[in-house]
């Protein structure tokens, strides 16, 4: 079998074309030999962990075979290793899922008690990530030739971290990677040769790094070849900053300064290493963003950009239309699929229609099994999802090459960092397949009801938030008897809108302060990566509460039955999509409200804190 390409080494015309052909024949090898790939992997992951005390303790005695593996071994959420990974986070460093050391721990999105997620990762995993961008990067290059010629154009951006107590690094994927020494020697590679240097991206203070990034892309417009950002969202942030910002780029571009506003030492020069006095690009600039309208921005100010790079899978497909607009219609590529748990598969027909992207998993990345989900058509958009799979169900977990195209599943990982039989909580459909490998489309997160960016909050937290908020409304002798949601990405940054009907005592009415107060209440009743959004990342905007009239839900269910919905199972929905359900729903607004204030947080755990 061949190998896929390792870490980059300083790259010539001839050794591109070669290291993108071995590229491409070894996604062709492991997607036809799946099956024997998949085979190898776990039992791979399996010998080099036979003593760690995790699979001790479930009496499997260094077997490696599937058959055994998935006989023995529970599936498992989260909370069932838990108390493994607070060990390991408080200083334990005995093998208790890796016969190697965990390195740091990746802080998932998803939530437990309204915390980040710790994932724990060995050294090695980074570059399997890294080599799954090399793979997909040989893919693009069949449609856009010579893009090693030009630069891409990305905001990245590093979050917050922390230290656990045992001293770890806890942080974001990206973050992890944008630290790492494979980021700081990325112009050894000829597809990652970006506008921003590394002082830009790590610098933490986010105006600054915006601002620096942005300000080196303008002066390297011509030579950008792709731009993007992880998230759509975030690349939509860039540009609506561009809008606000413009003039002062403009100036700095014309007189060959920088603002004084930044004022990160490291940032100034490094930026001034690639800023140039340039009257007439500022001049252009200038007349561009002066126009009236800022359709086609992208193509208008980078003339030479082939595609965006940016995910608009998932909750990210809200962006589409905003994307469109801005970019003149250029080609939206959704590239990767991967998570804090693990890399998962790429995009093997990046340049096709946003609706239609699907992923190729990479069998060599990890072990993956699949639960099947039973979706329910009562209310658009709803997913009924089942709860942990009981025994004969953990047996019947079917793999990579049993999945049938057309139905809908929750991926199950094992990965060389010590997860074994993960449930990561993502629903994905099967659309196809890439020689015996099947290619899933990305359908949602598990029981995600509201995400605006990174965010990612489910019914059962939106639930427990709003019942912490009414509260509030006691002393009014007020409370709600019906409530849903939506995520308003009209304006950037988006924000959670929650719609409330209210039964109220005419004699005591509700100040509009109380109603502010239940927002702020509602945010600091969410996970620390919706608050980090809020407080920190400035990535989401204030949560609002609209009061509808009262009737309005039943106006809803009427609306839902008349689509085909069982009145008898009816339910509520606790998150609206639907175009007409939302415009049913602000056509009843009386009032809005909006939180007044950012809600609490700091980086590391609430417990890490509590601690010191």
């Amino acid at each position: 079998m061949s190998e896929a390409p390792n870490s980059p080494k300083k790259a010539t015309d001839c050794s591109i074309a070669e290291d993108n052909k071995k590229a491409l024949q070894f996604i062709e090898e492991v997607t036809t030999n799946v099956d024997e790939v998949q085979k190898r992997v776990l039992a791979e992951i399996l010998s080099r962990n036979a003593n760690v005390e995790y699979l001790q303790r479930h009496n499997f005695n260094g077997q490696t075979d599937r058959e055994t593996f998935k006989k023995v071994i529970p599936v498992i959420t989260y909370e069932d290793i838990q108390p493994d990974i607070n060990r390991i986070a408080n200083g334990d460093k005995s093998p208790i899922f890796s016969s190697q050391p965990i390195s740091e721990f990746l802080t998932s999105s998803g939530t437990s008690g309204g915390e980040r997620k710790l994932m724990p990762t060995i050294q090695e995993e980074l570059g399997r990530r890294l080599q799954l961008h090399g793979l997909m990067m040989s893919v693009i290059s069949q449609s856009v030739p010579d893009l090693e010629k030009g630069k891409g154009m990305y905001f990245l951006s590093i979050k917050s971290e922390a230290k656990t107590p045992g001293g770890l690094p806890a942080r974001p994927v990206l973050t992890s990677i944008y630290k790492s020494p494979y980021f700081s020697n990325r112009r050894l590679s000829p597809y990652a040769n970006y506008t921003s240097p590394a002082e830009t991206i790590l610098c933490p203070d986010t105006y600054q790094s915006m601002y620096s990034q942005m300000l080196c892309g303008l002066c390297q417009n011509k030579e950008v070849l792709r731009l993007g950002s992880y998230f759509a969202s975030g690349f939509i942030r860039a540009i609506r900053f561009l809008e606000k910002h413009w003039s002062l780029l403009c100036n700095d571009i014309r007189m060959g300064t920088i603002n004084p506003q930044i004022t990160d030492l490291s940032v100034r020069e490094a930026v001034m290493k690639i800023l140039k006095t340039d009257p007439e690009l500022a001049d252009f600039i200038e007349a561009e963003c002066s126009k009236d309208s800022w359709k086609g921005i992208i193509t208008r100010l980078w003339p030479n950009t082939k595609y965006v790079d940016v995910i608009v899978t998932g909750s990210m497909s809200q962006y589409i239309p905003t994307l469109d607009y801005y970019s003149n219609g250029l080609p939206l590529v959704s590239t990767m699929y991967a998570s804090s748990e693990c890399p998962f598969g790429i995009n093997l027909n990046p340049f096709c229609k946003s609706s239609e992207v699907s992923y190729t998993l990479i069998p060599t990345m990890g072990y993956f099994e699949f639960s099947q989900i039973h979706r329910s058509n009562d209310v658009p958009n709803s997913i009924s999802m089942s709860e942990s799979p009981n025994e004969k169900e953990q047996q019947q977990l079917v793999d990579l090459v049993d999945v049938k195209i057309g139905q809908e599943y929750e991926l199950v990982v094992t990965t060389y960092s010590g997860l074994y039989r993960y449930r990561v909580g993502d629903v994905l459909r099967v659309a196809g397949y890439k020689n015996n490998t099947p290619q899933f489309t990305f359908v949602c997160r598990e029981n995600v009801i509201l995400s605006i960016d990174s965010d990612k909050t489910d019914e059962v937290e939106l639930q427990n938030a709003v019942e912490n908020a009414v509260r509030n409304l006691m002393p009014f002798d007020a409370h709600v008897t019906e409530y849903t949601s939506y995520a308003d990405t009209a304006n950037i940054p988006g924000h959670y809108v929650l719609f409330w009907e209210l039964s109220i005592n005419i004699s005591t009415p509700i100040p509009p302060s109380v109603v502010e107060d239940c927002c702020l209440t509602i945010e600091e009743s969410l996970d620390s990566v919706y608050r980090q959004g809020r407080a920190s990342d400035k990535s989401i905007g204030p949560l609002e509460i609209r009061i509808v009239e009262i009737g309005t839900f039943d106006k809803l269910m009427d609306y839902c039955v008349s689509l085909g919905a069982s009145i008898d199972q009816y339910k509520t929905p606790r998150c609206v999509r639907f175009a007409p359900l939302v415009e049913l729903l602000n056509s009843r607004v009386v009032s809005s409200h909006f939180s007044q204030t950012c809600p609490n947080w700091v980086p590391g755990h609430r417990q890490w804190n509590n601690m010191n």
